[in-house]
């Protein structure tokens, strides 16, 4: 097995070592007209190869995976596999509007083209179910609540676990049980990608706990900083900001730190200073499976 991680995503390289594979890297150039090409140095004939990407920023980012697992195939890998800790273009999963596009189901056809098989970590699902429902090749996603709900066992006293919308009461309730914390969550409207309004609910019980908010992605910091705000106005100490998925688009960490945060904890699934929670391990395990189920090798169509 061989484990290629993509540029810029270095501390995904560990997964090799988590699985006794050789690990090496995909090599992307960029000619000035912006058009990129990939070289991949390993010899791969025979080989079951783990392109191992995150896809934040996907515009950038696809393309150069897409080449490198169409590479991989040409240069003889028996099977090709991706580990996605991030997985983009999944909050367009229907048509909300007339003419609109549903860029889930059209991204996951890409990536089900190019790789035999996907694992991602906290995918952020909605009105789709499970990722069988948009991939055509197996598709796991792994679940980082068992690492977030021991950081905030082990490191915050007296914890109360705050989500930020009622969407996130099953995902709140699992972590806060891990930690053993009472948790609640907060109503939200939102007016744009920008322009969120929160509400506390009835927290007079929980006086004295530490407020830990906690969310799947941090985007815009909108909906983060609005929760931090309305805390600190309602008198609550400043509270700890715990997520999956470290996207901080537009300095939304700064703005979190400016709002109140006493501090902003991220799994480094997508690279960020803010990582202080491992996925590889979860990662590790998910390829394992999958290379025991794994399907014929096939050619990229």
């Amino acid at each position: 097995m061989i484990v290629l991680w993509m540029p810029g995503c270095e501390h995904l390289a560990g997964i090799a070592c988590d699985l006794g594979a050789t690990a090496g890297r995909v090599e992307v150039h960029r000619f000035p007209d912006g058009e990129q090409r990939v070289r991949i140095g390993p010899a791969l004939r025979g080989e079951d190869v783990v392109l191992a990407g995150s896809l934040d920023w996907p515009d950038d980012t696809l393309l150069p995976l897409l080449f490198a697992a169409s590479t991989a195939r040409d240069l003889g890998a028996s099977s090709v596999g991706l580990v996605a800790p991030y997985l983009p273009y999944l909050r367009q999963d229907r048509s909300f509007q007339p003419g609109e596009g549903v860029s889930a189901r059209y991204f996951a056809a890409l990536l089900s083209r190019a790789a035999d098989w996907v694992v991602t970590v906290d995918p952020h699902l909605h009105r789709i179910r499970s990722l069988g429902d948009v991939f055509t090749v197996p598709a796991e996603a792994v679940h980082s609540a068992p690492l977030m709900g021991e950081w905030i066992r082990t490191q915050v006293r007296m914890p109360l676990i705050l989500g930020p919308d009622a969407e996130s009461m099953q995902w709140v309730a699992s972590i806060a049980r891990l930690a053993q914390a009472p948790y609640a969550v907060l109503a939200k409207s939102r007016a744009g990608d920008r322009n969120v309004v929160v509400t506390l609910p009835d927290l007079e019980r929980y006086a004295g706990r530490q407020p830990v908010l906690v969310d799947d992605i941090i985007s815009s910091g909108a909906t983060m900083a609005a929760a931090i705000r309305a805390l600190r106005t309602a008198g609550w100490p400043a509270p700890v900001c715990l997520a999956v998925h470290a996207l901080f688009a537009g300095g939304a960490d700064e703005a979190l730190r400016d709002a109140g945060a006493e501090d902003v904890i991220t799994c480094n699934t997508v690279a960020h200073s803010s990582n202080a929670l491992d996925v590889r391990g979860l990662l590790a395990g998910a390829v394992s499976r999958r290379l025991e189920t794994r399907p014929a090798a096939r050619a990229m169509s």
